[in-house]
């Protein structure tokens, strides 16, 4: 991805080895905001949503959530892709839900470097109206309930930043690589 003029030039001073992980419900805006992310540290993006088993997409676009079970080998595969990253470029950024502290744990675990997690907040109307604007994705718009009642807020001790959505993607990047430095 080129860099978009409208962002901050790369900052050194940014710490490495570092991951970033955009986490929150679907429809929040992760994917968006770890792009940008990802194109101020000049590393690849990496899409959670890809590394799911092609079984756990298919239970979702049925409209089933996903149990921990299925979670735990997609999580794995986040975090050997973030490993590889950090690897290759210093930093990783992914976008992934971590709905649960144990989620976020077992990122941390795994990857090994320093994580800093940057829950994107919004109000139920907001995220079922973006949803709902959002044709072919797998993910139907009648989990976001189910999303809503897993989702552990990050507590003080996880080294997470909580932002309202509602902002322009790249103000909160600004506020994001502000926060990291």
């Amino acid at each position: 991805m080129p860099r978009d003029a409208a962002l901050p030039p790369i900052d050194p001073a940014l710490p490495r080895p570092l991951a970033v992980i955009v986490m929150g419900v679907s429809g929040c805006g992760k994917s968006t905001l770890g792009a940008l992310l990802a194109n101020g540290f000049g590393c690849p993006f990496l899409e959670g949503d890809s590394l799911h088993a092609p079984e756990a997409v298919d239970k979702m676009r049925g409209g089933h959530p996903l149990t921990d079970e299925d979670r735990w080998p997609w999580l794995d595969r986040l975090a050997q892709a973030s490993v590889t990253a950090i690897q290759t470029h210093g930093v990783a950024v992914a976008a992934c839900s971590a709905l649960r502290r144990a989620y976020r744990d077992r990122l941390r675990d795994r990857i090994g470097a320093p994580v800093r997690f940057v829950l994107l907040d919004n109000s139920r109307d907001e995220l079922l109206a973006r949803l709902q604007n959002r044709p072919g994705h797998y993910m139907p718009a009648s989990l976001l309930d189910s999303q809503l009642a897993t989702l552990e807020r990050p507590c003080a001790d996880e080294g997470a930043l909580i932002l309202t959505a509602d902002a322009p993607p790249t103000d909160l990047c600004g506020r994001v690589l502000d926060w990291l430095r």
